[in-house]
């Protein structure tokens, strides 16, 4: 399966849906968002991509209940913390919004991890740490490395990772 993964919209709505609209129509069957939605019109907007959406808040997503509550009614599966995915091979991914290293390794130690997502720093990460993949798909809102918003897209099976520019 392939997944699209997004982090720090920060409520840029337009960008959002066209990062969502670009994942899709390269075969994303699955959305995680790595927090900073900044809005429950971007988890409305997620619940209404027609694909199984799993989302964290951020440092900036001061409204979490909201975001929960409005996650509830989208179909969106929501944590103000973290959240473990199963993946069609039998693996694992975890999300997570900042770039702690200690919750990021806590992460990676459960069974079965293959890969651990987050956002928080606004640069895009591929690497490995022991045998799990950490994964920092960039930002919709303000980027700096690269310095144009970007979204990944995972595929479990192969573990390819692509960096998506999304204008």
């Amino acid at each position: 399966m392939k997944i699209g993964i997004i982090s720090d919209t920060h409520g840029r709505i337009k960008r959002l849906g066209r990062a969502i609209g670009i994942l899709k129509a390269r075969g994303a069957g699955m959305i995680v968002h790595c927090g900073d939605i900044g809005s429950c019109e971007c988890v409305g907007l997620l619940g209404s991509s027609g694909l199984p959406v799993h989302a964290v808040a951020g440092n900036m997503d001061k409204n979490a209940d909201e975001l929960r509550q409005t996650a509830e009614i989208c179909g969106v599966n929501f944590d103000a913390g973290s959240l473990i995915v199963s993946l069609s091979n039998g693996g694992k991914l975890g999300a997570t919004h900042g770039d702690d290293q200690i919750l990021l390794s806590q992460l990676a130690q459960e069974e079965g991890m293959k890969y651990v997502c987050h956002g928080h720093t606004h640069r895009t990460r591929d690497e490995k740490q022991g045998g799990v993949r950490m994964i920092n798909p960039g930002a919709i809102y303000n980027p700096k490395n690269p310095s144009y918003p970007t979204a990944a897209l995972l595929d479990d099976q192969t573990g390819a990772v692509e960096f998506i520019r999304i204008e």
